[in-house]
């Protein structure tokens, strides 16, 4: 969708025009910081503005109705602000369609626009208090608007992600026209905000609806793209009045979309894209399992390499360079960890996470120091934490190699050695060696071999996804990581079992 915007002109006079906006979460979700990844297009429409001339306030509330905004006094809050020339935006109505009268939120309003009126003992303020229609607390709020000389535009509320024979449910017959004929009624702009949305959420198709604009877990409030879609409809619709309001639209807005989480990879090929479809690491699976408007998986893994492979190469030096404060880093070693010192391919590392070296001649090459599996892990996690970024030590998958119908760990080496290192550093250990292997066995062997394509140590993409899984429901477990919110589409081992475990030549597309 694109949109024309008009140069701002300078403004006339010293004081700041302010833009109101008052509503619900629609407008404004939570505190406007975007937790969960809701966002209302309250808080972006400023984007769209030039703010060296016009000021944006966003005092819309999430769960209020129209009826509720008067009620705990936040009209009054912005009423007595209002100057002339101000804006207020108002959009209401999801949540005016709620009981009039229970102890739990007791928001809802008459349905119309006429002067019907219902008294009422509020059960849940234990007040007496006569309820109007939705068309009367707009009007209310239009009427007062106006008396304290500020420009009042009406939306209708924006759609939720409700779908039925490819088309978006409107409310054109309920708050959608109610908003616009008391609009109508009281002579002021109207943006059929419901309308508009609607059509580009159709324009869009239902599929890439999700995880774009709204959340398969919430079909009301939008992401943070979906306040974006909202507020530029809103824009361009301002764009066609004769209000001033329009001499302030930026020509060419630069839309600033919340900054996202960087999720780095470290490891060898059962983390890593190996670009073989039977060599498949856990990290090219994990965005299935992310909300990945809100988080970037950089998966530096690479195929081969070992804790030490990956420091002489200047692999980790390049994730390092590139770290910043609230960054991620799992990081999973072990696998050729285990390989020659001293004989090509010159990547095995010393046993434990002991503090001996071995000096190790290379022809053509310099004499290099080898240090032990732990030092190489050792010197991840700290540069990891130098850089105010969060460590998790991740013991390796396991292999499909199984003895008396269990699954044979690494407890007893380098996920031992993976646990000591991050306990010795205060960082978060995943024991991914020993879940999976849980996992594996809960499911038997012969499903398991259906991931194994082509030898024991790496998995297809359906082993990929259902080890990336494994780590997801391990991630989600640890309240304190931070990422629990952040994760998305989590399915069951038992979905897993029934919807993931197909025959090998129907796979997961």
């Amino acid at each position: 969708m694109g949109f024309l915007f008009t140069q701002c002109q300078p403004a006339e006079t010293s004081k700041k025009t302010v833009v109101y906006t008052v509503g619900d979460s629609t407008v404004k979700n939570g505190q406007g910081d975007g937790a969960g990844g809701l966002w209302g297009w309250g808080d972006f429409i400023g984007q769209f503005l030039d703010t060296t001339q016009i000021t944006v306030k966003n005092k819309a509330l999430g769960g209020t109705s129209s009826r509720t905004y008067i009620q705990k006094g936040l009209w009054e809050q912005v009423y007595q602000n209002v100057e002339k020339g101000d804006y207020v935006l108002i959009q209401f109505g999801h949540n005016d369609s709620g009981p009039i009268n229970d102890d739990f939120r007791a928001r809802g309003t008459i349905k119309g626009v006429g002067e019907e009126k219902e008294e009422i003992h509020n059960m849940l303020t234990d007040k007496y208090e006569v309820v109007h229609t939705y068309g009367w607390y707009l009007r209310k709020i239009i009427k007062e608007t106006k008396e304290k000389g500020g420009i009042p535009i009406v939306m209708s509320p924006i759609p939720r992600n409700r779908w039925e024979n490819g088309e978006v449910g409107r409310n054109n017959m309920t708050y959608g026209l109610w908003s616009k004929q008391v609009a109508e009624q009281e002579d002021v702009t109207f943006v059929d905000l419901n309308q508009e949305m609607a059509k580009a959420m159709e324009e869009l198709g239902q599929q890439n609806i999700y995880g774009n604009l709204f959340y398969k877990k919430d079909h009301t409030h939008t992401s943070a793209k979906g306040a974006v879609l909202a507020a530029s409809i809103i824009v361009q619709a301002l764009k066609d009045t004769n209000l001033e309001l329009k001499t302030y639209l930026l020509e060419d807005p630069e839309i600033v979309l919340p900054k996202k989480k960087l999720l780095y990879l470290i490891g060898d090929s059962t983390v890593a894209n190996n670009g073989l479809p039977e060599a498949v690491g856990w990290g090219v699976a994990l965005n299935k399992f992310v909300d990945t408007t809100r988080i970037r998986i950089v998966n530096s893994a690479r195929g081969g390499r070992s804790s030490r492979t990956f420091y002489n190469e200047k692999l980790w030096e390049k994730v390092y360079d590139s770290l910043k404060k609230g960054d991620y880093v799992l990081m999973q070693f072990g696998h050729n960890d285990g390989g020659y010192i001293d004989q090509p391919k010159y990547r095995g590392s010393i046993t434990g996470i002991g503090d001996s070296t071995v000096v190790v001649s290379i022809k053509g090459q310099a004499d290099e120091v080898v240090h032990s599996y732990g030092w190489y892990m050792n010197h991840f996690i700290k540069q990891t934490l130098g850089k105010g970024a969060i460590a998790v030590v991740l013991s390796s998958v396991p292999r499909n190699r199984w003895e008396d119908g269990k699954v044979i760990r690494n407890n007893e080496s380098y996920g031992l050695w993976a646990k000591q290192i991050a306990e010795r550093n205060n960082s978060i250990f995943i024991d991914l060696n020993d879940s999976i292997a849980n996992q594996y066995e809960a499911i038997g062997s012969d499903k398991v071999s259906l991931f194994f394509s082509q030898d024991h140590t790496h998995t297809n993409a359906e082993g990929a996804i259902f080890n990336a899984s494994v780590l997801t429901q391990s991630l989600r477990q640890i309240k304190d990581l931070g990422l629990r919110d952040y994760l998305v589409g989590q399915p069951t081992i038992d979905q897993f079992r029934s919807n993931v475990l197909q025959p090998k030549e129907d796979p997961i597309p």
